[in-house]
């Protein structure tokens, strides 16, 4: 009944929405141009709020795991990119945050609306979605999905 309000994630299989979209220090990220790689896209609500950051900490924590396998992380949030590089200098985040102006991205991939729906997503290296979950799922199922070449 309420799906156009609520609608879930993207389904596994199925192609990943292409962006472009700078991070906190102005530099473009084209998701189309990180094939080959697995990509964690890591939705969320707001920077610097407690689950927020928990959320990206416990991927902080991960990095080496998710560098092995083939695996780049970025936090994708509507905040402009002051408010991106004080949180992420914050707590030494070693990835990446994106500003998504106008929450284009978010609504591409069904995170939009008055607030952002936490959200993860892995896109393998063909550029298909892998993962997709509501909510803060633990890194290491995140990661489970992660294709290895």
């Amino acid at each position: 009944m309420f799906s156009w309000l609520f609608p879930d994630p993207l389904p596994t299989g199925s192609p990943a929405p292409d962006f472009t979209a700078s991070d906190e220090h102005g530099n473009v990220v084209t998701l189309s141009r990180l094939r080959g790689h697995n990509v964690v896209l890591i939705f969320y609500p707001g920077d610097d709020t407690s689950v927020c950051t928990r959320q990206l900490c416990e991927f902080r924590d991960r990095w080496e795991d998710a560098r092995k396998l083939n695996t780049l992380v970025f936090g994708v949030n509507p905040a402009g990119a002051r408010s991106h590089e004080k949180f992420r200098g914050k707590y030494t985040l070693p990835f990446p945050i994106l500003v998504d102006a106008g929450r284009r991205i978010a609504n591409l991939y069904r995170c939009g609306g008055l607030i952002i729906r936490r959200s993860v997503y892995l896109v393998g290296p063909d550029g298909s979605i892998c993962y997709s979950v509501r909510g803060k799922p633990p890194v290491e199922e995140v990661l489970r999905a992660a294709v290895v070449n």
